[in-house]
């Protein structure tokens, strides 16, 4: 099961990396989201699947799973979520002020 998701995050960054290189600001923006969705996915399969108690302690320690792996996929959901966020205004402002989403127009005049 490891495996596949290994697989399915390799073609998630390949999807990623080829809309990133795209000429339309759109694309750019949902190719940095399946990124981090890739990443999430890549951080859960590292994490892995523990079985144990919960990580307290006492005179009995038994064993116990790792939260960090969960606490970071959250603190990546966070972070990738207000990134998306601030792109897809950032786009739409690019779009109200120069009429266009292609990168290649926004370039500037030749003369400069």
């Amino acid at each position: 099961m490891e495996s596949l998701m290994i697989v399915l995050v390799g073609i998630l960054v390949a999807v990623a990396t080829y809309l990133i290189l795209s000429r339309s600001v759109i694309r750019v923006i949902v190719g940095t989201a399946i990124l981090s969705h890739a990443v999430h996915l890549l951080l859960l399969t590292v994490g892995g699947l523990k079985k144990g108690s919960v990580p307290l302690l006492g005179q009995a320690a038994a064993p116990y799973t790792d939260a960090l792996p969960q606490a970071l996929i959250l603190t990546a959901i966070v972070i990738s979520f207000a990134v998306t966020a601030f792109l897809l205004v950032l786009a739409y402002r690019m779009y109200l002020m120069n009429g266009t989403d292609d990168l290649g127009e926004l370039g500037g005049s030749s003369d400069e």
